[in-house]
């Protein structure tokens, strides 16, 4: 799904492109509220018959459905109307309040440079509610594009926002080599690690390192705008 966004005729110098979960906003305690919620509800048993509806469709479309999970457990308890307290749950989820520190400061900061655009994966409903709900879609000024694979649409994305260089801000080393090894050198990936993916062993011995590697996403704030198309210059001042 991708938002309607005006295709520009002039290129920028330079986008910047944000992934949503876990790299501006929290989406592990977003999931975790989700959980003691269901607990609660529906019991473990009918968490667990959830959370499994969840990762097979993960398996199967390549993102995280929360409302297709949901769905297909009413298929199997159409009488279970405990379903709509989960539902008005996830519709109603307080997403301002999951935002990682200074997730808009950086977002207002890289805008004094280019245009800064959400670049996310995701299924046509809940997650544009997120960006919407979150305050990240009237912070990028509505520049909201999501696919099913971001990282296969990196074409469209060009049309959409043309620019000679682009900065790709991701927790997830999967999607940063990718996009890397199309782009090349026309891109910075910059992996923050922040989130349960950017924390597995697994996952960072498996994918080569990002151009730039920072603890979260405000250390943004801190980095060299001039140098941040030669990430071999790009610094990180401690705090």
């Amino acid at each position: 799904m991708k938002r309607k966004t005006p295709k520009r005729s002039v290129p920028a110098k330079i986008v910047f492109l944000f992934d949503v979960d876990n790299t501006l906003l929290d989406n592990d305690r977003v999931t975790e509220d989700l959980k003691h919620h269901l607990e609660k509800q529906v019991g473990h048993e009918g968490a667990q018959c959830y959370w499994n509806h969840f990762e097979q469709l993960r398996e199967e479309l390549g993102y995280a459905d929360y409302l297709g999970a949901l769905q297909r457990y009413r298929s199997e308890n159409p009488h279970d109307l405990r379903l709509l307290t989960v539902s008005r749950f996830l519709i109603d989820y307080p997403f301002a309040d999951r935002l990682i520190p200074n997730a808009l400061d950086v977002v207002e900061r890289v805008k004094l440079w280019g245009p800064a655009v959400i670049l996310s994966d995701g299924d046509v409903v809940f997650q544009p509610l997120k960006v919407e709900r979150s305050g990240l879609f009237e912070a990028v000024s509505g520049n909201v594009l999501i696919y099913v694979h971001k990282e296969r649409e990196l074409e469209d994305v060009t049309e959409r926002f043309p620019a000679d260089y682009y900065v790709m801000v991701d927790d997830k080393l999967r999607i940063l080599a990718a996009i890397k090894k199309i782009w090349g050198r026309r891109v910075t990936t910059v992996f923050v690690r922040q989130g349960h993916y950017a924390m597995d062993p697994k996952i960072l011995t498996t994918y080569p390192a990002a151009d730039v590697s920072i603890e979260r996403i405000g250390d943004l704030l801190d980095h060299d705008p001039s140098t941040i198309r030669n990430p071999s210059r790009c610094t990180v001042r401690p705090t």
